[in-house]
């Protein structure tokens, strides 16, 4: 197992190395910050003692040198617009995202598992036929239309939640969060049920498929010719041996709802990254961007290891087929 989990860092670390030199470079060869930062009327010395306090007068790739070794000692710049460090500022915006992706993510698992096991084990009938036929819905429907439909339904009509913000927080070791206030999880009900709708359908047609092919294996037949109860032919037989692919589409879903929760956020105003990375793109705020885009990674790579070793641990054959590649 050691050996496993080592193979895998050193992968991911080369990963990073890569995505810092495509991220960086693209960024920095577009556009130029100071025509926002500096206002017209400022001289050119002012606008010549901008350039050089933001390092913008360098090559590129001194640029990029400069950030790789400020990186590798956990600086990823200053912002050019707030002017305090980028990674603080992306920081202060992940308790409000990560809430509202474990929300998301809890959504998805309570109501696309159990819809799949049905739809899968109600196939031919109609029950099994109107969930399947019903969950198109969240793959064929936009994101935005479907954020900007729960507001005008539940805000504007009936007046339940609230359209936008993240209403009252409280403290939890110097971190603010809507979990234990009520005002919070009104104001997070919206943007979560927007989050999981279409992982919600991707989890429940995995589930269902997963359902249909095993209830065709042998195990499966051989454990209901010995008289075993549907229901626990269910849980031990069924549902544990499709939980490998529903895991790492959970696992990969989750790093993506975190990384590109952007139009949600902008939808319902919260004030997460998504909105932030939005903001900072609009300012051309390149340390911003680039912080966002490798701190992303970063969670994507222990996101994509957790998962790994998650495999090894339901399957061990993982771990031992892979030194034979």
């Amino acid at each position: 197992m050691a050996l496993f989990i080592l193979r895998r860092l050193i992968q991911s670390l080369f990963v990073l190395i890569a995505v810092s030199v495509v991220v960086f470079f693209a960024v920095y060869a577009v556009g130029d910050p100071i025509e926002l930062l500096v206002s017209p009327e400022a001289s050119v010395a002012d606008r010549q003692a901008m350039i050089a306090r933001l390092g913008l007068d360098l090559p590129v790739w001194q640029q990029y040198l400069s950030f790789a070794w400020r990186a590798l000692h956990g600086d990823l710049g200053n912002s050019f617009v707030h002017g305090i460090p980028a990674i603080s500022l992306i920081v202060q915006r992940i308790p409000a995202t990560f809430e509202l992706v474990v929300v998301a993510i809890f959504l998805t698992c309570a109501i696309g598992i159990p819809l799949g096991l049905v739809a899968g084990l109600y196939r031919d009938e109609r029950l099994g036929r109107g969930i399947m036929a019903t969950s198109i819905l969240g793959f064929s429907l936009p994101g935005f239309w479907q954020g900007m439909m729960l507001i005008l339904l539940f805000a504007v009509w009936l007046g339940w939640l609230p359209a936008s913000g993240r209403g009252d927080t409280s403290d939890v070791l110097g971190v603010p969060l809507s979990f234990f206030t009520a005002d919070g999880w009104s104001h997070m009900m919206l943007p979560a049920i927007n989050l999981a709708l279409a992982n919600i359908a991707l989890v429940l047609r995995l589930t269902a498929s997963g359902v249909v092919e095993a209830r065709s294996q042998d195990y499966v037949k051989f454990a209901r010719a010995k008289g075993v109860k549907p229901g626990r032919i269910v849980r031990r037989h069924i549902l544990r041996n499709i939980l490998i692919p529903v895991v790492t589409v959970i696992g990969m879903e989750f790093g993506s709802l975190i990384a590109y929760s952007t139009i949600t956020e902008s939808v319902f105003a919260w004030p997460g990254m998504g909105k932030l990375l939005i903001d900072s793109v609009y300012q051309l705020d390149r340390p911003v961007v680039v912080a966002y885009v490798m701190l992303v990674t970063l969670i994507f790579v222990l996101i994509n290891l957790v998962v790994d070793i998650l495999y090894a641990v339901l399957d061990p054959r993982v771990q031992l087929l892979a030194p034979a590649k």
